[in-house]
């Protein structure tokens, strides 16, 4: 008699990845935003709001030019400039985008709510952070340096910028966890604020908890979001939630403050050897 052996991943949860804008710091994500928008206004083919956040989550040279060739900024860019855009148009505004978005990444950097304490209390269980981010690692320096300053400290950063491909591939994924040394992809957890972060994180064979009101996909500054009414924050909710929820998340909460409940949910179904 032939017996089929399957091997499962019943421990615990080793660590958990976080993106950084909208998930982290940066409540409604709007650094890259102002960045975006300053950006395309310098010449001449301004942007709304909703087109910069369309590619959210991407490498940052990739997110130009997935705004440079939406339809009608393409069609604006063609008025106003003579010809289409072309790669060397999209490596001139990544160059210009640099000097923008650090200034804007200083402007946006501060910590969303409940962040140390969550970080402390999955310090307390023994696991390891990881983050990663479609910004490059030239962008990211300040942005580090005033996370410390706030006692957010991952043990492994990854940008889209030092891994042959950005999201939506695992690359960066499985960068932090050949950096923290993690034995089991089914023990790691990534959380992001964009569906295509998202899909990263399930690309990669990670367990996967959607942030839906700090980050992209509401799209609203703290500020902003407390103002509404309770009826408007779960239309919010509602509409912010569905797209975490089509990218495949396997939890979708709010903010981080709620992260804590799914992985004790998290480490009892590893415990049942069920995976991502």
């Amino acid at each position: 008699m032939n017996y089929i052996w399957q091997r499962r991943y019943t421990g615990p949860i080793q660590a958990v990845i976080f993106d950084w804008a909208g998930t982290t710091v940066d409540f409604g994500c709007m650094a890259p935003i102002a960045a975006f928008r300053q950006l395309f206004a310098r010449q001449q083919v301004p942007i709304t709001q909703a087109e910069a956040r369309i590619p959210m989550g991407t490498e940052k040279r990739e997110h130009i030019r997935q705004i440079a060739h939406m339809p009608r900024v393409a069609g604006l860019w063609q008025s106003v400039h003579g010809r289409p855009v072309d790669d060397d148009d999209i490596d001139r505004l990544y160059e210009a985008l640099v000097p923008l978005q650090i200034e804007a990444i200083a402007q946006y950097a501060d910590p969303v709510p409940h962040l140390t304490t969550v970080m402390g209390a999955l310090r307390e269980r023994g696991y390891l952070i990881g983050a990663n981010t479609g910004y490059s690692s030239e962008m990211m320096a300040g942005l580090l340096d005033a996370a410390a300053d706030c006692g957010y400290r991952p043990d492994s950063n990854v940008c889209a910028t030092e891994v042959p491909r950005g999201r939506p591939a695992p690359d960066m994924c499985l960068r932090n966890m050949v950096e923290l040394g993690i034995n089991n992809v089914s023990a790691c957890v990534k959380v992001d604020d964009t569906p295509v972060g998202i899909e990263e994180g399930l690309n990669a064979g990670l367990w996967t908890v959607g942030v839906a009101i700090s980050g992209n996909e509401a799209g609203l500054s703290l500020a902003e979001w407390q103002s509404l009414s309770a009826a408007e924050q779960q239309a919010v909710r509602l509409r912010a939630s569905a797209g975490l929820q089509r990218a495949g998340a396997h939890y979708v909460i709010d903010t981080i403050a709620d992260l804590v409940s799914c992985l004790d949910d998290i480490e009892l179904r590893l415990s049942r050897g069920e995976t991502p």
